[in-house]
């Protein structure tokens, strides 16, 4: 029989213990009453004590009786504590405004009694050290299934590792065990056992329990199945055998020995009477709580789950309840809050060619796209500070093929003003608990429902949430409703829950869990190439979401390089050796600096006056299974990752991984299960094709990245270096049927108005295609016009009217064709001033004015004159939304300014300074902050020799800079051309 022992240390801390309590219990009253007396007054006190002067002997009497009451709350914790710890059973008292106090009197108790031979059962309240004092409240069943603490964090984990060892044991052993136990229990009298807290950093498992009570620890099963699903005394229920709480009160087989039992009726006389009516109910408990507890947990959550679906707002058309699911939500009716979904997928199922896979990850498809538009804008400025006159990098490259099809399938999948809700609600919630001076709630998931409602599902009741944030169908849920999250604004706080990511749909909810909340390791089991579907879209949503400050992603065993997705957030190791050598190294770091700090989690770090530490997430995938050792050794390292914003999500080719404290499968067929945690999921996946081609996309788009133009992607064939996409015939003879001005305000030259009620989708229509010469997915057009969604016959006779408004050249041939990959492209003889204005920029700069100088001069003119304000100027509010996806709104300043550059140069060249200053303020016009023309614009004004006018320009530039001052290289150059510069800033100051 094992036998725990007591080491010196603890006794060393019980005498320590023992004299703070006494200082604090007996020697502060003492010094009190001998230093300033008792604080009751010697008799009644009349009313001229209101009306003498108040002296500073009067505030040290005040002090006094604080210090007196401070002392008299202290020792009713004391006295508290130490009733809850010698009556056997139940969680202390909480007295009123105690705080700091009750835990510093419980930590005393809990040092001064561990020491004694029966103190283990005599303080079942132990458990509750590192808790909230809120925590002593009634308990709900999902809160029982959950860990409150850190010490509950390692216990789940240590137990779990226990399970899975007992697997591998093997289930012949288990069954004889069960078997010969039934057996004895029929003739021996009933016995139970109490969970004992825990003993520094030991803490009791069903699996020590079975091996010093029952000689073999595998028969852990037989406990938990005589007390599953009982009520216990705290009024949570065992639920998972991983999962126990001190204090709690087990069944145990007929067969059990040892002295910590308590065996009924015959030892009743040597407990407390609390104690006999404890395990005398329990008692009564255990066939009606087994035979209907499945109904009575179904309320709130399958009795096994930690990860349940929320219940959701009523609407139109519920879809009847379903026994196998523990709560059924209501449905809401077709297309409801689908504002992503296009006809085509919904109606007739035709995905014209493009990856379903994207087209239903709308969060995912989101990240991806915002990140894919920012690398563009990167590389374009990138492009821009390395030359002047020759622009270089000017178009981003043209995907084709799988690329195109995958960026086709982001502009209809991708849901933006979700993930910016999805931003703003959390970061909302942190600012308003951070303005009451409540700690962030650990959160296990968050469910988005069809009717855009927002459901967090906590770790544990954390009291009622700030407004307008709502209680859910238990304590452990906080709902916010989508009316209430559109009247959120940005909020200057750190991203609280970072490591929230996609894992699939149920029951038209789409499930986010939070890797890095996670008690221990997820496993993930089922084909490599699932698997490998599963673990890239996680970390392609990791890499790139929008709710998220800074992360770090370690990749491990994954066969394509996921890197240029985020270079700053990713990282690949080689093996397991190589990533339990970084992750021991910084755990080791993160609990030191959370100790150094003061904080208990990385949420205390998100929050509150600490928030600028910014504890970014550190999520590891590992894709190659490891061995039963190293996942044992990896499960260890995780204990308490959770707290340490470390989460860690690891591949498994069988149904289990030692160690793994959640676990799932994924199915051929596109399934997400983890029974234990009552989850079946259409899974979200990023298959094999469609990861390399988003991979693609993310290597052209980045100048730095040496892919080159591989095939795919990249410029048409014979179309020469750096051109744009449709080049005009800018002579008489290629004058357009169809001119539309879209630099400034909106116009359409060469057709008809078109009705005044359709007029504005034509308009946006048209615009759309113009700017995609390269030809427009009718999805891709739907979703733009309609992002919320749209019917079949609308779309079709919207593109019906397209046609017949755009017409026919004289030859018969229709404005708008169809090409072979089924795009809408629109004809040569359809033109916009943005293609003149690409046209003649890239013809004088590229093309004829290369060789002839007043030809460039001549071309540059005319580009600069077609530049009448920002693109689109006058467009409706609320329409044009997907021009948030383009990067034309960064193309157009930066094209142009190196029109207004190229101009400038070309009149410095013959000394005309006046039209250079000209030329570079009508391209400041259109691109103020381009830090270019401000360059040249002072180099042409110093070569007019007019001080007054370059110190004037300098003051200007100087005023436009406000708080953040002017950028070195600008200060370098106003140093060479205007040295006394600065005295008029500092007058001016």
């Amino acid at each position: 029989m094992r036998v725990r022992r007591r080491s010196f240390g603890d006794f060393v801390k019980a005498f320590l213990a023992f004299l703070v309590l006494a200082v604090l219990v007996v020697g502060v009253p003492l010094a009190l009453a001998v230093t300033a007396g008792w604080p009751f007054p010697g008799g009644a006190p009349s009313l001229d004590w209101l009306q003498r002067e108040i002296t500073v002997q009067t505030f040290l009497h005040i002090l006094t009786v604080i210090v007196w009451f401070a002392w008299a709350q202290f020792a009713a914790c004391v006295l508290v504590e130490v009733k809850a710890a010698l009556s056997g059973v139940g969680v202390p008292g909480r007295v009123p405004g105690s705080g700091p106090s009750q835990l510093l009197a419980r930590q005393l108790v809990a040092a001064l009694l561990l020491v004694g031979a029966t103190a283990a059962s005599l303080t079942p309240g132990l458990s509750q050290l590192g808790q909230s004092l809120e925590g002593n409240q009634r308990p709900s069943v999902a809160a029982a299934q959950q860990t409150p603490g850190v010490f509950a964090q390692q216990q789940e984990q240590a137990a779990a590792t226990a399970n899975a060892l007992a697997e591998q044991a093997g289930q012949a052993g288990q069954a004889a065990a069960r078997a010969d136990g039934g057996a004895s229990a029929a003739h021996g009298d009933t016995k139970y056992y109490r969970i004992q807290p825990p003993e520094g950093r030991h803490h009791d498992s069903l699996w020590e329990v079975a091996e010093r009570h029952l000689g073999d620890g595998r028969r852990y099963k037989e406990i938990f199945e005589l007390n599953k699903d009982r009520v216990q005394p705290d009024g949570s229920r065992l639920s998972e055998a991983s999962l126990i709480r001190p204090g709690w009160i087990m069944e145990m087989p007929g067969d059990a020995r040892g002295g910590e039992l308590v065996e009924m009726p015959d030892e009743a006389p040597n407990v407390s009477e609390q104690v006999q009516q404890q395990i005398s109910d329990y008692s009564q408990s255990g066939d009606h709580a087994q035979g209907g507890g499945g109904s009575g947990s179904g309320a709130q959550g399958s009795g096994d789950a930690q990860v349940s679906l929320p219940e959701q707002r009523p609407v139109p058309a519920p879809t009847p309840a379903t026994p196998a699911t523990p709560v059924t939500p209501a449905t809401p009716a077709p297309g409801a809050g689908q504002e992503h979904a296009t006809p085509a997928a919904g109606q007739d199922g035709r995905s014209f060619g493009l990856p379903e896979a994207l087209l239903t990850a709308p969060l995912l498809a989101a990240g991806l796209l915002g990140a894919l538009g920012r690398r563009r804008r990167q590389a374009m400025w990138q492009s821009a500070l390395g030359a002047v006159g020759g622009r270089r990098g000017m178009e981003p490259p043209t995907p084709t093929g799988d690329a195109q099809n995958v960026q086709d399938a982001l502009l209809v999948g991708a849901d933006p003003e979700g993930v910016r809700l999805l931003d703003r609600s959390l970061r909302g919630l942190a600012a308003s608990l951070a303005a009451e001076s409540r700690p962030l709630p650990v959160v296990y998931a968050a469910w988005l429902s069809g009717n855009g409602d927002l459901h967090l599902q906590l770790a544990q009741p954390s009291g009622r949430p700030p407004s307008p944030w709502q209680q859910g169908q238990d304590q452990t849920f906080w709902m916010l409703a989508r009316a209430d999250a559109e009247r959120y604004e940005d909020a200057d706080t750190a991203a609280p829950y970072p490591g929230l990511v996609s894992l699939g749909t149920m029951d038209d909810s789409r499930l986010l869990l939070n890797l890095e909340a996670v008690p221990g390791m997820v496993s993930l089991s089922g084909d490599e190439a699932d698997r490998a579907a599963v673990f890239a879209s996680v970390a392609a949503e990791l890499a790139t979401n929008g709710w998220s400050d800074r992360m770090t992603i370690t990749l491990v065993g994954f066969g394509d390089d996921l890197t240029p997705l985020a270079p700053n957030r990713i990282r690949h190791l080689d093996g397991f050796e190589d990533l339990f050598e970084t992750m021991s190294a910084e755990t080791r770091q993160r609990r030191g600096a959370l100790g150094a700090a003061g904080h208990d989690s990385v949420l205390t770090g998100r929050t509150g006056p600490a928030q600028h530490t910014r504890w970014a997430p550190h999520l590891v995938l590992l894709a190659a299974q490891p061995s039963d050792e190293d996942a044992l050794r990896l499960a260890e390292l995780a204990a308490d990752a959770g707290r340490l914003g470390i989460g860690y999500l690891v591949g498994t080719g069988g149904a289990d991984l030692p160690g793994a404290a959640w676990e799932m499968e994924i199915t051929g067929e596109g399934r997400l299960l983890a029974p234990l945690l009552g989850l079946e999921l259409d899974a979200q996946l990023l298959p094999a094709a469609q990861r390399r081609a988003v991979v693609e996309l993310f290597s052209d788009a980045d100048p730095g990245s040496g892919s080159g133009r591989g095939p795919g992607s990249g410029r048409g064939p014979g179309r020469p270096a750096n051109a744009p996409p449709f080049l005009v015939d800018i002579s008489e003879q290629g004058r357009p049927a169809v001119y539309a001005r879209l630099v400034g305000s909106y116009e359409i030259i060469g057709l008809d108005a078109p009705d005044g009620e359709r007029s504005a989708l034509l308009h946006e229509a048209l615009a759309l295609l113009l700017l995609h010469r390269e030809g427009v997915h009718p999805r891709v057009l739907s979703s733009a016009l309609w992002p919320r969604g749209v019917t079949g016959d609308v779309r079709d006779a919207l593109l019906e009217r397209l046609h017949a408004w755009l017409g026919t050249d004289p030859d018969g041939t229709p404005r708008l064709a169809t090409d072979a990959t089924g795009r809408l492209t629109l004809a040569k003889s359809v033109v916009s001033d943005l293609d003149v204005l690409r046209s003649l920029y890239y013809e004088a700069t590229q093309g004829r004015g290369v060789d002839s100088r007043q030809v460039r001069g001549r071309l540059l003119t005319d580009a600069l004159v077609l530049v009448r304000g920002p693109l689109l100027a006058d467009r409706p509010e609320g329409r044009y939304r997907w021009l948030t996806h383009e990067i034309i709104d960064a193309q157009l300043p930066l094209l142009v300014a190196d029109t207004g550059l190229a101009l400038s140069e070309f009149h410095l060249e013959r000394n005309r300074a006046e039209k250079a200053i000209e030329a570079l303020n009508a391209a400041l016009r259109t691109a103020p902050t381009d830090e270019r023309l401000w360059h040249e614009l002072l180099r042409a004004t110093h070569t007019t020799d007019d001080t007054g006018r370059l110190r004037a320009l300098a003051a200007d530039l100087i005023g436009r800079s406000g708080a953040r001052g002017l950028p070195p290289r600008t200060e370098a150059l106003l140093d060479e051309l205007l040295p006394t510069w600065r005295d008029g800033v500092a007058a001016a100051g």
